[in-house]
């Protein structure tokens, strides 16, 4: 993986939203508990947690965050954070990378926190999926 684009601090009240999120995870057969934050061009914000169950499909916090943005009716992406259990910033899986390319442009930052330091590394979401799959409906 490059190196992100910078690292910068993290609003404390986002910070607080996140965590609280966290707290409401799901996670009784790992015990890793993440919770993603989106937000959309308008402003507005989207929470998601992990859930997980026993027959392993489980649901990560970025799917989670995106189910609650299309419910509320919204289809594009400007950012969003993600926090997990213990200090070290934790990048989205494969398959979130793709999630989050499907309602993303090249503008779309990536906030990876680190919460022992109260800083985030910025990534643009084509740096951690640099040949993402699109499949427009015509």
């Amino acid at each position: 993986m490059t190196q992100p684009i910078e690292t910068v601090q993290v609003d404390a009240g986002i910070l607080q939203a996140l965590l609280e999120v966290r707290a409401r995870a799901y996670a009784p057969y790992s015990g890793f508990h993440v919770a993603a934050l989106i937000e959309c061009p308008d402003g507005s914000r989207f929470a998601g947690c992990n859930v997980e169950t026993s027959h392993y499909k489980s649901i990560c916090a970025e799917a989670s965050a995106i189910s609650a943005m299309v419910a509320a009716g919204q289809r594009q992406i400007r950012r969003v954070w993600i926090v997990a259990d213990g200090q070290a910033c934790c990048p989205p899986c494969g398959d979130c990378r793709q999630r989050l390319f499907e309602f993303a442009d090249d503008a779309t930052e990536v906030l990876l926190i680190d919460q022992s330091a109260g800083s985030a590394q910025r990534w643009s979401l084509t740096e951690l999926l640099p040949a993402g799959f699109r499949l427009r409906p015509s």
